[in-house]
């Protein structure tokens, strides 16, 4: 068995998609109505499709998991990304661990938790 996907909630599949696109590189590889599977095994669900699946409401920013990047220019990622999306909200901005790494984290449009950190 392999791990295929990882399955994020969104209100705007559309507007998403360009944030995924502008700040990592990732693109559309299938639109099915309200699921979108873009490159890296991310996959973009319509909120109101995911709501009528499960019965429940959405809690955005439930800080629950996170989605995981890796980038050795965090600097200059940091700039586009408050060039590109001046409103994004952080959790935590630029910061050093004890063992050297550096890590940004954020959430996207949608309250996703997302960390950007230098390789190891």
């Amino acid at each position: 068995m392999k791990l295929k996907n990882i399955l994020i909630v969104v209100k705007d599949i559309e507007k998403s998609k360009q944030f995924y696109h502008d700040l990592f590189g990732i693109d559309m590889v299938l639109d099915n109505e309200g699921n979108m599977i873009l490159t890296e095994g991310l996959v973009l669900q319509d909120e109101k499709i995911w709501s009528s699946f499960l019965g429940k409401n959405i809690v955005s920013k439930n800080n629950s998991c996170e989605l995981y990047f890796e980038e050795w220019d965090i600097e200059e990622f940091i700039e586009k990304l408050e060039r590109m999306y001046p409103e994004v909200e952080y959790v935590n901005r630029l910061m050093t661990h004890s063992w050297g790494q550096k890590v940004v984290r954020f959430y996207d449009l949608d309250g996703n938790l997302i960390e950007v950190g230098t390789p190891m």
